[in-house]
Parts: structure tokens; sequence; C-alpha cells
């Protein structure tokens, strides 16, 4: 599978510009992970870490139900394998599979999208249960787009390590 980024566009309104860079951050998640098997999704960094693409891959599943599901959209359900908001048990996909990690992160997205097209503005919130503070829906999307980046770096020195691909 080859996956399409689209670049951000370089003049643009806020909304879109910003829908359009956590979009192809996405999109970069997945450049990451195309042509692999299972096995090499799975491989693990180096230990004692349990990081591997297919935990990226779980862990921003939970970051996108978490912030947009339940912060945004204020809908009362569990994380999925996190179930004490530890996002960190979600990297550990040592059994886990393709088909079963992309289709949960897939499906968040499209959540996720969902919810960011229905709201009005950005400037909709959403309460953390955990915590009780709110956050806007601009700042949510600015953090998600703040974890893409963060883990596309993880997923970068891992896609060298598999095989030496660099630069997708």
């Amino acid at each position: 599978m080859t996956t399409r980024r689209i670049e951000p566009p370089l003049v643009g309104g806020e909304r879109e510009t910003v829908r359009a860079c956590l979009d192809w951050h996405r999109a970069t998640l997945a450049t990451k992970c195309d042509g692999l098997a299972d096995e090499d999704l799975r491989r693990r960094s180096m230990p004692p870490s349990t990081l591997s693409l297919l935990g990226l891959v779980r862990h921003l599943a939970e970051v996108e139900r978490s912030w947009f599901r339940r912060v945004i959209d204020g809908q009362d359900i569990p994380l999925v394998w996190s179930p004490d908001g530890d996002f960190q048990v979600a990297y550990d996909a040592s059994g886990a599979s393709r088909d079963e990690a992309f289709a949960a992160w897939e499906a968040e997205v499209e959540h996720a999208r969902r919810i960011e097209r229905a709201a009005p503005s950005l400037d909709v919130t959403g309460v953390d249960r955990r915590s009780g503070d709110v956050y806007s829906l601009r700042l949510v999307m600015l953090h998600v787009i703040q974890e893409y980046a963060r883990h596309n770096g993880h997923a970068d020195l891992l896609r060298e390590g598999i095989d030496g691909t660099v630069g997708v």
C-alpha cells in the first residue's frame, strides 16, 4: 500500500491549515509503515523500550480517541489498549497485527475528522473528565499535531533500523 500525502496549503485560513497539517502528519505515520510485514512493524527500537511502528499506530489511535471523542465530543468510552490512561501500554504491540492496529487507528481518525468538521469553530470546547480541564478544539488539534510530529520522528528512526529507508 502506498499512502498519499497532501501538502498543507501555503496560504489558507486557520482551520483549513491546521486540518491539513494534521492530515499530513497522519499520512506521514502511515507512509512510515508502508510496505512492511507485521513482523517488521512489531520490531522494537532497542531494549528496554517496547516502542515499535505498530505500537506508535496503536498509541496514536488512543491519542485521537482520547482528545477528539472523549474530550471534545464528551463520549464516555474507554481507551482501547490503555484502560488506565497509561498510553505507554499501547506501545507494546508484540501480539498486534497491521490489520488490528490500522483498523483501530483509521476508525479513530475518521471519528476525529467527523467531530472536527461538525464543530462550528475551533473555539468549541470540551472537558477532560479526569482533570476537569477545559480545552478548545484549536488546542486539541495543535496538541495532536505535536504528538504526531514527535512520534513521526520516532517512526523515522524505527523505519531506518528496519530496512534503511529514510526520508519518506
